[in-house]
């Protein structure tokens, strides 16, 4: 999980510093993914540690969390970006990227937890 969290990191802060650029530089909500990726990062980097590593990873689950709630009120707009009469397209496409990146990673990360949970269960 320590390789996957500093993964999506690289992936959202990439995500937001590219929208960001690509948007013109309009807007500092596009760098929203970057900061979720940054303090997603942070855990990964704490996670290297074994004495951190499961604390870190379930905070990182937390934020990523949280990016996918966040993400959502752009994504409920995706209909507008079809039909071609959304204001930011950029933010809608950056939200449903973040979205799914984090949705993605919690998904991993649980079943991660029930597997180490079920190894811990069997081995006693």
């Amino acid at each position: 999980m320590t390789r996957l969290t500093q993964a999506v990191s690289v992936i959202l802060i990439l995500t937001g510093v590219i929208t960001f650029i690509a948007t013109g530089a309009s807007s500092a909500t596009a760098l929203i993914p970057a900061f979720v990726g940054i303090l997603i990062g942070i855990c990964g980097v704490l996670a290297m540690r074994e004495k951190f590593r499961r604390h870190a990873i379930h905070l990182a689950l937390v934020f990523a969390l949280i990016g996918a709630l966040g993400s959502l009120m752009n994504v409920a707009k995706i209909g507008q970006l079809f039909d071609g009469t959304a204001e930011r397209p950029g933010a809608i496409i950056e939200s449903i990227i973040m979205l799914v990146v984090t949705v993605v990673y919690l998904i991993f990360g649980i079943r991660s937890f029930i597997a180490a949970r079920k190894a811990r269960t069997e081995g006693e």
